[in-house]
């Protein structure tokens, strides 16, 4: 140790002091760090709980509405979806030797081919590991409009990069459809002051991001997002909603207007789920041969093996039953948004029917991918499906929830189990939503 009054020791006081003023400095840091962003929050959390005026109101319903828009586009971006379609470019055989071959007729083939398979909406490939995109680059292009494309490589027998591939699995329609479904909105695609896609006529020019139109006698509230085009270039995916139907969910605070919004996403993707494409599989079963035979004979074997055939498309459950007595129920143990039906042979009813095109998981995964939302669904007193988390206890019907430190709003919808009785679907929106 050194003597005091030593050099050695003053140059010791002197760190050590240092160090404390560091120390006193970074622990200033961490607490003003620590403080903006507790008062951050504060100040949100007192905007959101405040009395809402009714001027600011279709704003936050169409920013929300605008957050949902981005999930559906982000479908596009990264998600199981878009797993699937790079994955069966990367796979395709007969693309890979196309190529390796310099064949573009044969290229373009494969690419026909796996776009019309129906995992991807369009394919470009372009010559080599590297380079431009240009037309000479250009060995196959398939598919329509479309947004949010997709970059990747395609790799040869060797191991060896041997082109390069743009790609997308949402077209112009499939995204204006989807996105007016959950957001129940008329949704246009614009680049260059012109609409691209969308049934909405809107007047030439720039549109601002949001605001307010009026377009045929109608006044409608609008928001917008940014987008890529396919292969290339920026557009803006607008939403346009009637204002009076805007109006219709304005809470008395900016949070409850969100939750508004948010509880009718949620109703409207349980509602979509015995709609116009549930019908249609409605239509399905009532004209199959194979199961009118097999249940005018009532032959509960020949009945499982039509209905097998049956759950190849949409369908993922069907109850079949006779004279009141059931024949046969092929499929999921937890599906809901059960739809009925008649079978009819000759003119005479042979039987009647329950399907359903979704399942409890199915659901839960729509909401959270496209709403960012989680849910919890209950039979009676049991919990069947969960997308919070373990052991979430006792959760209110509406209200405020906390789970593990995170604050959630909450609201339920109610539903029906397969084959009928009652669903509760407890759905959870994380405060704060982003």
């Amino acid at each position: 140790m050194a003597a005091p009054g030593s050099p050695a020791a003053a140059l010791l006081a002197v760190r050590a002091s240092a160090l404390l003023a560091l120390t006193a400095v970074l622990a200033g840091c961490g607490s003003r760090s620590a403080g903006t962003a507790d008062a951050a929050q504060a100040a949100r959390e007192a905007a959101e709980t405040a009395p809402q005026p009714a001027a600011s109101c279709p704003g936050t319903v169409m920013h929300t509405l605008g957050q949902i828009a981005k999930h559906v586009y982000n479908e596009g971006v990264s998600s199981e979806r878009t797993g699937a379609g790079l994955a069966v470019i990367r796979r395709s055989v007969a693309l890979r030797m196309a190529i390796e071959r310099g064949d573009p007729a044969a290229a373009q083939a494969a690419a026909q081919s796996l776009v019309a398979a129906g995992r991807i909406t369009n394919l470009r490939v372009l010559r080599g590991a590297g380079g431009g995109e240009g037309t000479g680059e250009v060995l196959a292009d398939a598919g329509g409009a479309a947004v949010a494309p997709l970059r990747g490589t395609i790799t040869g027998a060797s191991g060896a990069k041997i082109a390069r591939f743009v790609t997308s699995v949402w077209s112009d329609e499939g995204i204006v459809a989807e996105t007016n479904g959950i957001a129940q909105s008329a949704t246009v695609l614009r680049a260059g002051g012109r609409t691209i896609a969308g049934s909405l006529a809107l007047p030439a020019g720039e549109l601002p991001a949001k605001g307010t139109l009026r377009v045929a006698g109608v006044t409608y509230r609008y928001s917008s997002i940014a987008a890529q085009r396919y292969p290339s270039g920026s557009l803006r995916i607008y939403l346009f909603r009637p204002a009076p139907a805007v109006r219709a969910l304005c809470g008395g605070t900016a949070r409850q207007t969100l939750v508004n919004a948010l509880a009718s996403v949620a109703r409207l993707i349980y509602a979509g789920e015995a709609g116009p494409r549930a019908r249609l599989q409605v239509r399905r079963v009532q004209q199959d041969p194979a199961l009118l035979r097999a249940v005018a004979a009532r032959d509960p074997e020949a009945t499982r093996l039509a209905i097998d055939d049956l759950l190849t498309e949409h369908i993922v459950r069907l109850r079949v039953s006779v004279g009141g007595q059931l024949l046969r129920d092929v499929g999921g143990p937890y599906v809901l948004a059960p739809v009925t039906g008649v079978l009819r042979q000759g003119g005479r009813t042979i039987g009647s029917f329950v399907l359903s095109i979704q399942d409890d998981e199915g659901y839960l995964r729509l909401a959270r991918r496209l709403g960012g939302m989680y849910v919890l669904m209950y039979m009676g007193r049991s919990l069947v499906k969960n997308s919070l988390g373990p052991a979430p206890g006792r959760v209110p019907e509406t209200g405020a929830y906390i789970y593990r430190g995170r604050r959630f709003e909450v609201f339920t919808v109610h539903a029906s189990a397969f084959p009928s009785g009652p669903l509760r679907i407890v759905v959870l929106v994380p405060i704060p939503y982003a």
